[in-house]
């Protein structure tokens, strides 16, 4: 009988303690989850973007050469039809060392220009390194170019590049273009750039003493090194080069034969930059290489290595924040039993509640009701003060800003920093005189009606409202989210803009309400964005003179001739990052107010048509701004 009584016992556990246990597990398996996909995202993120380095280092190292040898290519393949056709050559000497020195003087990365005849004639001009010209007009081969080293070309080649050649005064660069006359080749042009003229350019890659660049000839030769005078290891090596890698006397470039390739820049990988491990003299390095071609008989290597502590600074960082968070987590399990126990009715609408703030729903969030009980009417009064903070907030911060910010992590992603970015100003015309005809009931409603037509064009195209200024306003795009069509994207919202503002001027005109017209300026450079402020009042901001010169462009458009009901100026920094616009008109260079150089300035059609462009790129009268 005792035995059936004992059966029928059960364990009992305290209301208390069943929701502590299950409320704190239920809190550290949430914030696992998030903590572990957090990790997880951290270091994907931080490889990814250690990827983007890799890649957009090395391709703007391989643009700036490409810009610097294209110029080089491009000098004798505009002189070649003045030999073609007869107007220069052996037989007017004179005239023709003329040209090619002032084809020479306009053009800076160019240090010899030669002309070689099939009889073995030759004649040029070579810069030296104090700037003076020199004339060449003996057989002996100039500085850059050997006749041996010539190649053998057709009258159908195009501009051929030689093989780097070693003269007294340095390594030379050289490419040439067949004399055609007749159909037979009469001789061949050369234009040669010396190698000291990539300094400059190597150098401006270079991002201090954890960075070393350095470019390798096809035969495995250092023609280039931006540590030459004192390598991240120690020593110099000015001296030695130009020499093969494995004789320079850097002992990084000497140890690539045991570099061990690193799976996790697959991205890179994919792109050509191929990115491995070496160690060199007790230290761990991190280089990038790539392979290009087109400027020698031999493709090049272009590369560049980093101290290994570059990626483990973030790489141990991440760790930090893993290791905080399991802090964190461990402490809000504790937290949570503790309240747990003391709270015995179900939280359900609290954390379906909590969901939505996290989500900044906050327009979804419903308030908690109060509560009898000391403590949960303290937290239903927190929370519903919070929440009505947070819409006070959210009143003066953009959602979309806030929404990204936190995305991108926070304080780092607004930390003031210096960005390409591309401003977009808007200003009503006439809005003072139009406000004194009105309340300041129906002027507050016109600008709101008017930004919300702004705010919702310039968010559709991913940009960033910075600040209303009286009737006007300031967005840019390019920051916080790194994007590289920023510029296309102002072009689009201004468009967008331009219908919407369009047809509200015919709701107005339905509504015998007055019109009123817009001028938006557009442009493209760098300005610091962040944070920007003192103590508690902080503003995420854009300020420069890319800023300034976007509002002179808007105010510029006070010159355009007419009375469109929108105008957009947009400077050529725009302008050239999109190439394929064509529904545009110059209007010249303009000096602009507080800015020293003139800027060339185009008017986008505000409603481009399909089929309309370089016809109707014409020049329209306007009058700069002083």
């Amino acid at each position: 009988m005792a035995k059936m009584k004992r059966s029928k016992r059960h364990l009992k556990w305290p209301l208390t303690t069943v929701v502590g246990v299950g409320f704190g597990a239920f809190v550290a398996i949430a914030i696992g989850l998030v903590l572990g996909l957090s990790v997880t995202a951290n270091f994907r993120n931080t490889f990814s973007l250690l990827n983007d380095k890799t890649i957009l280092s090395t391709q703007v190292l391989e643009t700036q050469l490409l810009t610097h040898f294209r110029s080089v290519e491009n000098a004798v393949v505009g002189l070649k039809p003045y030999f073609d056709d007869g107007t220069l050559g052996f037989d007017d000497a004179e005239r023709t060392l003329a040209d090619l020195s002032i084809a020479l003087k306009s053009n800076k990365d160019i240090s010899t220009l030669a002309v070689t005849g099939g009889d073995g004639r030759r004649i040029g001009v070579y810069r030296a390194a104090n700037g003076k010209l020199w004339r060449i007009e003996t057989d002996a081969p100039p500085p850059g170019m050997d006749v041996q080293e010539l190649p053998k070309l057709t009258a159908d080649s195009p501009p051929t590049w030689g093989q780097i050649v070693r003269y007294d005064v340095g390594l030379f660069a050289n490419v040439s273009v067949p004399l055609v006359r007749g159909g037979e080749v009469v001789g061949i042009l050369t234009a040669a750039s010396s190698m000291e003229d990539l300094a400059a350019i190597v150098s401006a890659q270079d991002e201090g003493r954890d960075n070393t660049i350095f470019i390798l000839a096809g035969d495995g030769e250092v023609i280039m090194h931006s540590d030459a005078g004192q390598l991240q290891t120690g020593g110099d090596i000015r001296d030695k080069l130009p020499a093969r890698w494995q004789e320079a006397g850097d002992p990084v470039l000497a140890a690539m034969v045991d570099a061990e390739r690193l799976d996790e820049f697959r991205k890179a990988a994919d792109l050509g930059i191929d990115v491995s491990f070496v160690e060199a003299g007790g230290e761990e390095f991190i280089m990038m290489k790539a392979v290009i071609g087109g400027y020698s008989d031999k493709p090049w290597v272009i590369g560049q290595y980093y101290r290994g502590a570059t990626v483990s600074r973030e790489v141990k960082r991440l760790a930090g924040s893993m290791f905080v968070g399991v802090g964190a987590l461990i402490i809000s399990v504790l937290i949570a039993f503790w309240i747990g126990r003391r709270v015995a009715r179900p939280l359900r609408k609290l954390a379906v509640q909590s969901e939505r703030v996290g989500s900044l729903s906050l327009n979804e969030v419903d308030p908690l009701p109060r509560s009898r009980v000391a403590e949960l009417d303290q937290v239903a009064v927190a929370f519903n003060s919070m929440v009505e903070g947070l819409k006070a907030m959210n009143t003066y911060v953009p959602r979309s800003l806030f929404i990204k910010l936190m995305r991108l992590g926070g304080g780092n992603a607004a930390e003031a920093r210096e960005a390409e970015l591309t401003i977009l100003f808007t200003d009503i015309v006439g809005f003072t005189a139009l406000s004194e005809q009105k309340s300041a009931e129906e002027t507050a409603r016109l600008l709101n009606d008017h930004f919300a037509i702004l705010v919702e064009a310039v968010e559709g195209e991913g940009g960033t409202v910075d600040k209303f200024l009286g009737d006007g306003m300031l967005a840019f795009w390019g920051a916080p989210d790194a994007r590289p069509d920023h510029a296309e994207a102002a072009v689009k919202t201004a468009r967008r803009i331009a219908v919407a503002f369009h047809k509200a001027n015919e709701t107005a005109a339905a509504e015998g309400r007055p019109q009123m017209r817009l001028r938006i300026g557009i442009h493209t450079g760098l300005a610091v964005v962040g944070n920007v402020g003192a103590l508690d009042r902080w503003n995420y901001t854009v300020v420069g003179d890319t800023v300034n010169a976007a509002e002179r462009l808007q105010t510029l458009g006070k010159e355009v001739e007419g009375e469109p009901e929108v105008t957009i100026l947009a400077s050529s920094n725009t302008v050239r990052q999109i190439p394929s616009e064509r529904h545009l008109r110059p209007v010249g260079e303009h000096l602009l107010r507080g800015r020293s150089g003139a800027m060339e300035v185009f008017v986008l059609d505000p409603f481009p048509v399909a089929g309309a462009g370089e016809d109707q790129a014409q020049s329209v009268p306007v009058t700069a701004a002083e």
